[in-house]
């Protein structure tokens, strides 16, 4: 059992029970998940992650592209439910890593902390990025990324944040040591439970998008 289906057994068995208004989840709190290169491995290896697919997304999410539209070229419609424009979603932020990973391989410095907020309190928005916080630092020679996701869908978010996280990572022009991520409130749907069962036990189920 990886480090991901460890949290994802750990929902499961120790969780507590809430509703919103998408649904009832189980979840828990302050969560930390801390991979190395060959955790990653595991997880890509073992986990159905739509890997073409994500890297696109990263791609036009660095490009700034806010029209739903452009992500349904690419056989992307899990954001079609957002409406036609992402409004302060993840391309309003994710179009600054560019310049920051360029920064980042120019300076390489073991004394500074570069940092990526997502999100801004009181904006609108149709869908608030569940990843707030992205941090890189240098460790003797080696990247160390950290990130705060204040909810985060562990069935279907976080493997594909992870990811994503990874990809970044590739951007920059040093070996990665590790990706750590605090997940302030990490849950599965409860339509999502028994095939999060399914895949604990070596299927590879189809999850159900609860937006």
């Amino acid at each position: 059992m990886n480090k991901y289906h460890k949290i994802l057994d750990k929902i499961i068995k120790k969780g507590k029970v809430q509703s919103n208004k998408k649904g009832s989840i189980t979840f828990l709190t302050n969560q930390v998940l801390q991979l190395k290169a060959n955790d990653l491995l595991d997880i890509f290896e073992t986990h159905g992650i739509a890997r073409n697919k994500l890297k696109n997304e990263l791609d036009l999410f660095q490009k700034g592209e806010r029209l739903t539209e452009r992500y349904r070229d690419i056989g992307i419609n899990w954001w079609d439910y957002v409406g036609p424009i992402m409004v302060n979603s993840y391309p309003t932020y994710f179009e600054k890593l560019p310049k920051l990973i360029d920064q980042i391989n120019k300076e390489r410095r073991n004394s500074k902390n570069y940092v990526l907020f997502l999100g801004e309190t009181g904006a609108e928005s149709n869908q608030q990025p569940c990843l707030s916080l992205i941090q890189f630092q240098i460790d003797n020679g080696k990247v160390v990324i950290s990130a705060y996701q204040r909810s985060s869908d562990a069935s279907l978010g976080l493997p594909a944040d992870i990811y994503h996280l990874y990809l970044i990572s590739r951007q920059i022009k040093l070996p990665l040591r590790s990706v750590t991520l605090m997940l302030g409130n990490v849950h599965i749907y409860d339509n999502n439970i028994e095939p999060t069962r399914e895949l604990l036990q070596g299927s590879r189920p189809k999850f159900n998008l609860n937006v």
